[in-house]
């Protein structure tokens, strides 16, 4: 950011010389510093995950404007990070936004066009000098009742929703990212209870490399057959077997790393 400080980022309305926003670019900033999330696209439904550093040792974690996955409605769930107060103003929105459609319509709003919509409106914070962009990021995972297809959307602070089959967003989101690719989920896609582990087992890996980690709670939710294709969470006994599974998976990727190192 060399043109950072000559009053180029005073205003998100405002291009520095070679054509960037730097309001955007600290939004963006404040999300890569967030906590992680990941959402797999499966090949029968849809699933979010997130790690919530725990600052404090006090803090209750449980807590309902602690969490970061929420349901926007009864076929659409979001997962966010970043500043958490802007987090939760998108997730308002998304609530909103599939309440009018319901209203208006008299159908469930598609998830390809509520991301849009908040696509839309995130942009609109990044158009004028009285707004600021918000520092939060939302990876929304939803189900069409007509097409009967899911869909996983990254909207991040620019307002650009896109797309995936595979997508991470927060810290170490390109270690997250490189996992992702290896499971090449755009050719053979997964089973959900298959995601459940695999984005177990990259949350549980991303903390073990930061050096001054905090302990973590972690969140999981999806949308398939087994919820009746609405979102919840995933459940306990599940959740639990996943979990002594990515952490034996961890163990055996480091002593097969420790035994080429000393071959």
């Amino acid at each position: 950011m060399a043109s950072s400080g000559s009053g180029y980022d005073l205003s998100s309305s405002t291009f520095s010389p070679d054509g960037r926003i730097f309001q955007v670019e600290y939004a963006t900033k404040a999300v890569e510093n967030a906590g992680p999330v990941l959402g797999i696209k499966c090949s029968n439904g849809v699933v979010l995950g997130c790690a919530k550093p725990i600052n404090h040792k006090m803090v209750v974690a449980t807590t309902g404007s602690y969490k970061r996955i929420h349901t926007c409605d009864t076929h659409i769930g979001c997962a966010s990070t970043g500043f958490l107060p802007d987090a939760r103003v998108l997730v308002q929105r998304l609530v909103e936004e599939s309440a009018d459609w319901q209203e208006q319509y008299g159908s469930k709003i598609p998830p390809g066009v509520l991301g849009e919509r908040l696509g839309t409106y995130a942009h609109y914070f990044t158009l004028h000098g009285a707004l600021r962009p918000f520092g939060a990021a939302a990876v929304i995972a939803g189900y069409d009742p007509d097409t009967k297809e899911c869909s996983l959307q990254l909207l991040e602070p620019n307002g650009a929703p896109y797309m995936y089959y595979g997508v991470a967003t927060g810290k170490g989101k390109q270690a997250a990212k490189t996992e992702l690719e290896k499971l090449n989920l755009h050719k053979a896609p997964i089973l959900a209870e298959d995601a459940v582990k695999q984005i177990l087992r990259i949350l549980y890996l991303l903390h073990a490399e930061q050096k001054d980690a905090k302990p973590i709670e972690i969140e999981l939710s999806w949308i398939c057959e087994a919820s009746g294709w609405t979102h919840q969470g995933v459940p306990k006994d599940l959740l639990k077997t996943s979990q002594e599974w990515a952490k034996e998976q961890l163990e055996q990727e480091e002593e097969e790393g420790n035994g080429r190192r000393l071959n």
